[in-house]
């Protein structure tokens, strides 16, 4: 590994430790020549799985636009970055234990939407709003009923829309 400070390929790994559950692994590193300390994670390399885009367009499976997505719907929120790698690795790993070459981009979607509903509704209902195209307010509002029909209410929260 290249030091992020200097450039150097000459580091000592100070500790190694299982990461993501048990599907990385998280390694410590200081650099040989200005004693920089950085962190560097290694992951199994993935046979090249593809995403179909709504269009028909093809291209590699890419997990940082899963997390760029996630990151954008839940901007702002009590949502730990944890929690977002934990679901990009879930989807990830599901993915593959599906076996598919080729992923319709739908799927990812709802794969994703159905973790951020149990996350955070605020982020679900962002993240549905881009993922179904919502074009009006009642397309929002629509959303917001059915979430509330689809789980139990606290009896401590206040109505959105009553």
């Amino acid at each position: 590994m290249r030091c992020p400070k200097c450039g150097s390929s000459q580091d000592r790994v100070i500790d190694s430790r299982e990461a993501r559950d048990g599907y990385a692994i998280r390694r410590r590193r200081e650099c040989m020549r200005c004693n920089f300390r950085f962190t560097t994670y290694e992951i199994v390399e993935r046979e090249e799985l593809r995403v179909v885009k709504r269009n028909g367009a093809r291209e590699p499976f890419n997990r940082e636009k899963l997390m760029s997505g996630l990151t954008k719907a839940c901007e702002k929120r009590p949502v730990r970055m944890e929690q977002l790698e934990q679901v990009v690795d879930e989807i990830s790993n599901e993915l593959e234990e599906e076996g598919y070459r080729e992923i319709p981009a739908s799927v990812i979607g709802a794969k994703m939407m159905r973790r951020l509903e149990a996350i955070d509704h605020v982020a679900y209902v962002r993240y549905a709003s881009v993922y179904r195209q919502f074009e009006d307010v009642g397309e929002f509002i629509s959303e917001i009923n059915s979430l509330d029909q689809r789980r139990p209410r606290d009896p401590g929260e206040q109505e959105l829309f009553g």
